[in-house]
C-alpha cells in the first residue's frame, strides 16, 4: 500500500520517486538554533593553502564507515591535485580520529585540528559526536561539511553558517524505511533504537510513516549502546510478537543479532529491517544465512563500477562504501568554493558552498568544474552522491536513498532506488 499523498515510481536499480518533504528539527534534547542564517563568528583569515581535515571514525561504534570515508577524502584530494590543487597549490589534509559518544576523542582530534588552522573538516559521521563538536569548530569559524550526519536537528541548528551536509536529514530516510515496511506487508513492528540523536529521531520519523499508512509500533526499546546485554530489550520484543523488527543502530547490531536469533527472532521468522548505521556486509562475521533476507535503507545513489573502481585503487581493503561518495562531494565541493570565492577563508567558503552546488552550468568531475569557475561560471556541481544543491540550512534539497536485501551470504545487493526533494 502506497500512502496517497506520495507518488513513489520505482524500477530495479535505477528507480526513482518523486516526493515533497518538509524538513524539520528534531525534537530530541539537542538545543536547535537558528540555521545557516546566524550571525557568523570572527572571520579565519585566508592563507593561500586549502587545508582539509577529516574527523572520520577510526575507532568506535562506526569504525566499520571509516575506511569508505577516507578513501572519498583521499581520492577527491587526488583529483583536485592532479588538477593543479585548489588556489593554484596542493590541497594539505590532516587526518583524525572521530571515535564515538563513548570517548573525548572527537573533541581532542578537533583542537589538533584547529590548532593546525584547518579551513574545513569533513565529519563527523555519527551525528551525536558532531552534537558534541560543532559548537567548538563553528565557534572557531571553521566550515563542517559532514557525509553521514542525518539527523534532522541540524537543520535549524545555530551553526552559524558554518554546518553543511551531503548526506540527507532522516525525514526521508525514515519515510522510506516506514513505507518499505508496510508495503512488504507487515502489520505489527517492533523497533530496537540506539539512545541517541540518530536512533531516536529516525525512529520517529520511521514510526510516523508507519502509523500513516495504518501499520502499528508493537514494541519501541530504546537500549544503552554500552550496555553489556541486550537480552531484556529483547525480550520485550518478543512479548510484543511483531511481524518486522527495526534494527536502528550503530555496531552494536552485532551483540543484538545473536539475541535475536536465540529468542527464536530469525530475519526468516520476523522481518528484520537494517538502517544505514549498521548496514554492512556482514559475510562470515555469522553464521550462513543469518540476514539471509532482510532489507535495509541507505541514504546516496547508485555507486557507478567505475567510482568503486577508484575508490578500492585508494584502498584496496574496502569491503564496504557506505558514505564514500558523500565524503568525496564534500571535498570536491570544498576546493570548488575555494575556487569561487579565490579566497581559502572559512566564511568564504561557506558563502560560496550553496552557488557551486546549484543554479548554473551543470558539471561532474572537478577539472571540468574548475575550468569553468576560472572561465567566470557560474557552475552547478552534480556529485556521485547525487545532485546534492544545498538549500539555506546546510542540507541537500535532494537525495536518494537505496533500498537493499541480504543474501544467505549475509552480504547484501540492491533492490531499488528512491529519489526525492526535501522542501527546506
Amino acid at each position: 500500500m502506497i500512502r496517497p499523498n506520495i507518488a513513489w515510481r520505482t524500477t530495479a536499480v535505477l528507480g526513482a520517486a518523486c516526493l515533497a518533504l518538509s524538513a524539520c528539527a528534531d525534537d530530541s534534547s539537542d538545543t536547535p538554533g537558528t540555521g545557516a542564517t546566524s550571525q557568523a563568528p570572527a572571520a579565519v583569515p585566508a592563507d593561500g593553502v586549502l587545508k582539509i581535515g577529516t574527523l572520520l571514525p577510526q575507532t568506535g561504534s562506526l569504525a566499520f564507515l571509516g575506511p569508505p570515508e577516507f578513501a572519498g577524502v583521499d581520492l577527491a584530494v587526488k583529483e583536485i591535485n592532479d588538477a593543479g590543487g585548489a588556489l593554484g597549490k596542493p590541497v594539505v589534509v590532516s587526518d583524525t580520529d572521530s571515535g564515538d559518544t563513548s570517548t573525548d576523542i572527537a573533541s581532542q582530534s578537533v583542537n589538533k585540528l584547529l590548532t593546525e588552522k584547518v579551513d574545513v573538516i569533513v565529519g563527523a559521521a555519527s551525528s551525536s559526536v558532531s552534537l558534541s563538536v560543532i559548537d567548538k569548530i563553528t565557534g572557531a569559524g571553521v566550515v563542517q561539511i559532514s557525509p553521514a550526519n542525518t539527523s534532522d536537528a541540524f537543520t535549524t541548528y545555530n551553526d552559524k553558517g558554518l554546518y553543511f551536509r551531503t548526506a540527507p536529514p532522516d525525514v526521508l530516510q525514515g519515510r522510506v524505511l516506514g513505507d518499505l515496511v508496510v508495503q512488504d506487508g507487515n502489520a505489527k513492528v517492533g523497533m530496537l533504537v540506539l539512545q541517541d540523536s540518530y536512533g531516536t529521531g529516525l525512529a520517529k520519523n520511521a514510526r510516523a510513516a508507519i502509523e500513516a499508512q495504518g501499520g502499528q509500533v508493537v514494541a519501541e526499546e530504546v537500549y544503552d549502546p554500552k550496555a553489556a546485554d541486550y537480552s531484556a530489550e529483547v525480550g520485550k520484543i518478543k512479548s510484543a510478537n511483531p511481524d518486522a523488527i527495526l534494527l536502528i543502530g550503530f555496531d552494536e547490531t552485532k551483540k543484538i543479532v545473536p539475541k535475536l536469533v536465540e529468542a527464536g527472532l530469525t530475519a526468516q521468522a520476523k522481518k528484520w529491517y537494517l538502517v544505514d548505521g549498521n548496514l554492512s556486509n556482514y559475510g562470515k562475521e555469522f553464521p550462513a544465512n543469518t540476514f539471509g533476507g532482510a532489507k535495509g535503507t541507505q541514504p546516496g545513489a547508485q555507486v557507478s563500477e567505475d567510482f568503486r573502481k577508484k575508490m578500492l585503487a585508494i584502498d584496496p581493503a574496502l569491503k564496504d562504501f557506505n558514505y564514500g561518495p558523500e565524503s568525496y562531494d564534500a571535498t570536491i565541493l570544498a576546493a570548488l568554493a575555494a575556487e569561487q570565492a579565490k579566497s581559502d577563508a572559512p566564511a568564504d567558503i561557506a558563502k560560496n558552498l550553496a552557488t557551486v552546488s546549484a543554479g548554473g552550468t551543470k558539471c561532474k568531475a572537478f577539472k571540468e568544474c574548475v575550468d569553468l569557475v576560472k572561465a567566470g561560471t557560474d557552475i552547478d556541481y552534480d556529485g556521485v552522491s547525487g545532485p546534492i544543491e544545498f538549500n539555506e540550512a546546510g542540507d541537500p534539497q535532494q537525495a536518494t536513498i537505496g533500498i537493499y536485501q541480504y543474501g544467505a551470504d549475509n552480504t547484501y545487493k540492491n533492490v531499488t532506488f528512491l529519489s526525492g526533494n526535501i522542501a527546506g
